[in-house]
């Protein structure tokens, strides 16, 4: 991990603005690892990187959540939520059956306590799934009274799903979300027009990759 920053400086000559932990894996299953990996992208003999440009997407992984929350490293805690009803997100992401909703939140307000660093919802939006009025209330419910932002991610297709959304149904509700007082914004999709995007990489390298049995 450590040379991949290392390497896009040197190839680009330009020092990384910001780093994000996320992509195939879950950082929070290799926790020493990461942990390790920015003690010394910290470290001022090395990168002297700011915490505060780096960011941990986690699927939440509960208990790593209140560890990495007591380090209070001050780096910026990103949790993938997609659903704010703990069935729906269940069927989305099943990792939900084991730490739920209500589990996750109470661990991400532990974090922002600990930390003073606001936490981030990431949520990929899916026509017909987990954007209605209703999705946009409960989802308010949800982050009453928290520091939190939520990142909305339009949705890339993929052969495995039939998934799919398009700006109109994201600006919807985003503004449904702004008008319940959530803190919202919009990432901007880069890749899918070469099935790079997010998710599509993982399932052609899946496809290319050779049986290791």
């Amino acid at each position: 991990m450590l040379m991949q920053v290392y390497q896009t400086q040197l190839d680009t000559g330009v020092r990384p603005v910001g780093i994000v932990l996320m992509g195939i894996g879950e950082p929070l299953d290799n926790y020493d690892n990461v942990i390790k990996f920015l003690r010394l992208l910290s470290d001022n003999d090395g990168n002297n990187f700011s915490f505060r440009h780096v960011a941990l997407s986690t699927c939440g992984i509960v208990p790593k959540i209140y560890e990495l929350a007591k380090l209070k490293l001050g780096l910026t805690l990103s949790v993938s939520l997609h659903s704010p009803d703990s069935a729906k997100r269940s069927e989305i992401m099943p990792v939900n059956r084991k730490y739920d909703i209500p589990e996750i939140i109470k661990a991400c307000k532990y974090y922002f306590s600990e930390t003073g660093r606001r936490v981030t919802f990431e949520y990929a939006v899916m026509d017909g799934v987990n954007c209605s009025h209703s999705d946009a209330v409960r989802l308010a419910g949800l982050l009453k009274n928290m520091n939190a932002h939520v990142n909305l991610i339009p949705v890339n297709e993929v052969r495995e799903r039939d998934y799919k959304t398009d700006g109109v149904h994201v600006k919807k509700f985003a503004q449904e979300l702004r008008n319940l007082g959530v803190n919202v914004s919009v990432r901007r999709t880069l890749g899918s027009d070469i099935n790079g995007a997010c998710g599509q990489l993982r399932r052609d390298s899946e496809k290319y990759c050779p049986d290791s049995s």
